[in-house]
């Protein structure tokens, strides 16, 4: 099985809970997940950047956005079919129009959750 690196956004509500399912999910270990957000963590690139989009590092090769998302889901046993399928061109086109408008919704979802949180 391949290793596979994830970084995070662990200051962000959204991103943390994303995260804990995925750490639930994975059983096998297969995922090495780093909070970007600490300062101590070691960033393949610019620490600003790799906190703007979703990163991952795949054989070697480092990915972002959707393909990142489409790594980690062939690294858990129940999300692979879905990983495997955006291995297809157009499926990941598809996914990466997806993600980027999540990321224009984003900080007003990371605002509620947030919010949801303190209350």
């Amino acid at each position: 099985m391949t290793r596979l690196t994830v970084w995070h956004d662990g200051a962000c509500p959204l991103c943390r809970r994303e995260i804990a399912l995925m750490r639930r999910l994975d059983r096998a270990g297969a995922i090495d997940f780093v909070d970007a957000s600490d300062g101590d963590a070691t960033c393949p690139i610019d620490r600003g950047a790799l906190l703007a989009r979703f990163h991952a590092r795949e054989d070697g090769v480092l990915l972002s956005g959707a393909a990142a998302f489409a790594a980690m889901w062939r690294a858990i046993p129940l999300l692979r079919p879905l990983g495997l399928a955006a291995r297809t061109p157009w499926v990941l086109a598809l996914l990466e129009r997806a993600y980027r408008g999540f990321l224009r919704v984003r900080p007003r979802l990371q605002r509620l959750a947030a919010r949801r949180r303190a209350a």
